[in-house]
């Protein structure tokens, strides 16, 4: 498998199993009851799990971007080393992204996000020139 495919999987799985944390949180606060039901006026959420919550919304939304230009580079065979490390760069940057906004440490989070997003410039700009 290509380093690209394998980071597209990688980034993907971290992406699927973000809500684990902050669904546990939800049925420590409001109990599982309430948590499988629809409570009118739930307890607020752990400040971790609210900022958990945010982090894997924004990594679903860049999840699109990453993965179109990695299927893209795919099938036009535009794989070169600028596309495997912008990759493998893009995967932990959404690593740190998530520590930094769950942790709540704010400069860090925007570089993380700034790096994935150069990090998914690379790619695209690899397939447009």
């Amino acid at each position: 498998m290509k380093t690209e495919l394998l980071y597209l999987v990688w980034v993907t799985v971290l992406t699927g199993v973000m809500w684990i944390p902050y669904i546990l949180d939800r049925i420590a606060v409001w109990g599982l009851t309430e948590t499988v039901g629809y409570p009118e006026n739930p307890k607020p959420q752990s400040a971790w799990a609210r900022r958990m919550m945010k982090a894997h919304v924004n990594a679903v939304e860049n999840l699109v971007i990453f993965a179109t230009l990695v299927l893209a580079a795919q099938a036009l065979n535009v794989t070169n080393n600028v596309t495997a490390t912008a990759c493998v760069v893009y995967f932990w940057a959404r690593v740190v992204h998530l520590g930094a906004y769950t942790l709540g440490v704010p400069w860090v989070r925007t570089l993380a996000f700034a790096v994935g997003f150069c990090a998914q410039a690379a790619i695209a700009w690899q397939l447009v020139r």
